[in-house]
């Protein structure tokens, strides 16, 4: 009888183990964002907003650097991601926006924290001050 106990016992923690030991989930970006483009060309001036934009909605996870090391990024039981990498630099600026608007796992959804952004709703990167400078931003880090 204790034989078969400890067989059931292996055999239902075999099926609960994935559930605990699995990694982040794959990030999957719908092919209408992989193809969209920034809008807002690439300035000082879109660079200078997309900072400001990064101090305060990205910095305390992704770091003064963005290679992910916020002081945030401690607290968190993934790896953040390094916008210096050569994976981040091949992303689409589409995907980029996607990834930020959606948010995934740890990754909050900037949908509606990032002010004057109504229309990121409809799928589009707005106005000035919005996502697209963010992106512009992030993209110097890259260099």
């Amino acid at each position: 009888m204790n034989k078969l106990i400890a067989i059931f016992g292996v055999m239902v923690a075999a099926l609960f183990l994935p559930a605990f030991t699995s990694g982040p989930t794959q990030w999957e970006v719908p092919e209408k964002y992989q193809k969209m483009k920034n809008p807002i060309k690439t300035s000082p001036e879109s660079v200078k907003i997309g900072k400001a934009m990064y101090k305060r909605h990205c910095r305390s996870c992704h770091g003064l650097t963005g290679k992910g090391e916020g002081p945030q990024a401690t607290k968190l039981d993934q790896t953040i991601g390094d916008f210096t990498s050569e994976t981040f630099k091949k992303q689409t600026d589409g995907a980029i926006f996607y990834k930020m608007t959606e948010g995934h796992e740890n990754m909050p959804s900037f949908k509606k924290k990032i002010p004057g952004n109504e229309d990121i709703i409809e799928g589009s990167f707005g106005e000035t001050g919005s996502v697209g400078d963010l992106i512009n931003y992030i993209r110097t880090l890259a260099k």
